[in-house]
């Protein structure tokens, strides 16, 4: 296991040096933990100083020891942070050659995290590291990295699917009318740890927190939150406006169960819709017209397709359904997207939306997630994860399709 994550950083420090010299970055400080474990395999508290052309170091504040069992690059202390400007300088005279002028430090390009670097920690960083430094926002770069998985990130986000599979057979056994929102999601989620889920699903997005996952049924499936996707859930508080309630479950209702699972930091996303006899006649036909949007979308994913196309597809299908006011959330509350990225963090690139002028490449792995909102009465669809092949696509998501049809117990 460390060998080949000390293999996986090895290329991605690779990929990403050799950007850095097409764009004339001299050094890139990545400061994020997901960014931080994505090229050394540690999670500790520091910063990652990757030059253009030397061996990076991980500069850690805690744990150093565990950064030493763990990292697949070189590791030091931080030690004191005002003189972390010497430190860089000393270790890395290739980025901060002394001057002819008598000593003083040439400029260097440094590119970042903009996107989730906080302002007053960037502050700090600008006042400490050497004179002359051009900062530069890196999060492009890095995100864009980031899309195209490895084969050994696949095979995780692909062992997280299989627990989601399972998962979701534990919850279509278990559900019953009378029974809260809160009882079937803390059922799913027990299935979920016992199969090594961390816990915690990672997103980017700033203030966006997401729960295990959603089982959300009826009007409180439909209930409008913050929460940048299609479906949000009413939550147990105004402290967290999301997921799961202690609504009662209902007959004849849709029932959203929107899962994600983390297993070895990455991730696998999922949705199925389910109902305890049977759903209004207008409410199925959405249903169907989500599948048959996924069928459409599928036919298109391989390399080259430029991802906003996809979603304008998506539009158009939904609109000749009669269910535009509806799509991917309903009035002022949809969300202006069909899919997204996925790998340790759950919104990753690219996003199947207007603007996203990226063409598709193998190796991405994507989430489709065709859903109708209702309000007053709940939401329907489903979601898939896929990867990109070469010459198309494969399932991820393993879990069977379909409307899940309970019968009414007797």
């Amino acid at each position: 296991m460390i060998s080949m994550m000390k293999q996986e950083c090895e290329s991605r420090i690779s990929r990403l040096q050799s950007i850095m010299k097409e764009q004339s970055i001299d050094a890139y400080l990545v400061t994020q933990n997901i960014d931080i474990y994505y090229f050394t395999g540690s999670m500790q508290t520091g910063y990652l100083f990757i030059p253009q052309s030397e061996e990076p170091v991980f500069f850690v504040k805690r744990s150093v020891a565990r950064a030493i069992e763990e990292a697949s690059v070189p590791v030091q202390p931080l030690g004191s942070f005002r003189q972390f400007a010497e430190t860089l300088a000393a270790q890395f005279p290739a980025v901060w050659p002394p001057s002819s002028a008598g000593g003083s430090v040439a400029p260097a390009v440094v590119a970042t995290e903009y996107d989730v670097l906080p302002v007053q920690q960037y502050e700090r960083l600008r006042a400490v590291l050497p004179a002359n430094v051009t900062w530069t926002d890196g999060s492009v770069l890095l995100r864009e990295l980031r899309m195209v998985k490895s084969p050994w990130e696949v095979e995780r986000i692909m062992t997280a699917a299989r627990a989601a599979h399972h998962a979701m057979e534990q919850a279509a056994a278990y559900v019953r009318p009378g029974m809260m929102e809160l009882e079937l999601i803390a059922h799913i989620e027990y299935a979920f740890r016992m199969q090594g889920h961390i816990g915690m699903i990672r997103m980017r997005g700033y203030n966006q927190e997401l729960v295990t996952g959603m089982v959300a049924s009826g009007e409180a499936g439909a209930e409008p939150t913050y929460f940048d996707g299609p479906a949000g859930g009413r939550g147990l508080t105004p402290a967290s406006p999301q997921g799961s309630s202690r609504k009662v479950i209902a007959v004849n209702e849709p029932i959203l169960v929107d899962i994600g699972c983390c297993i070895d930091g990455y991730v696998i996303d999922q949705t199925r819709t389910v109902v305890i006899g049977q759903l209004d006649h207008d409410l199925q036909q959405a249903y169907e017209a989500s599948e048959a949007i996924l069928r459409a979308t599928e036919e298109r994913l391989k390399p080259g397709v430029v991802c906003e196309s996809l979603y304008a597809d998506a539009l158009e299908m939904a609109k000749n359904y009669g269910l535009s006011d509806h799509f991917m959330g309903f009035g002022a509350d949809q969300v202006r997207f069909l899919g997204h990225g996925i790998g340790m963090e759950i919104d990753e690139w690219p996003v199947l939306a207007r603007g996203f002028k990226h063409p598709l490449q193998a190796g991405m792995v994507i989430a489709i997630e065709p859903k109708f909102t209702f309000p007053g009465r709940g939401v329907v669809g489903i979601e898939n994860t896929y990867l990109i092949t070469e010459t198309g696509y494969e399932r991820l998501t393993t879990a069977p399709e379909g409307l899940i049809s309970i019968p009414v117990p007797q």
